[in-house]
């Protein structure tokens, strides 16, 4: 009995968890360009010619936070978080 304990514990922790990687997007349809997010995340957001944009659609790591904040405070609700 003890072996099958022992093989289990080892089954789980070999099993290796991907962790989700948020991705963000913006929708330049709706984006006004007043640039807040801009000046909220500057990690991930940059001003174009008349909108905002995304730098990189993987959020790095320790700006989740951030840039769900950012998506709230959106005025044109433009910003889009999976």
């Amino acid at each position: 009995m003890r072996g099958n304990v022992v093989c289990f514990a080892r089954f789980l922790l070999s099993i290796h968890y991907e962790e989700e990687i948020m991705k963000v997007s913006i929708d330049a349809e709706l984006c006004t360009g007043c640039g807040a997010c801009v000046d909220d995340v500057p990690d991930v957001f940059d001003m174009g010619d008349e909108t905002a944009e995304v730098k990189q659609a993987d959020v790095p790591a320790g700006l989740e936070s951030a840039v769900k904040q950012a998506a709230e405070d959106c005025p044109a609700e433009a910003i889009i978080v999976e």
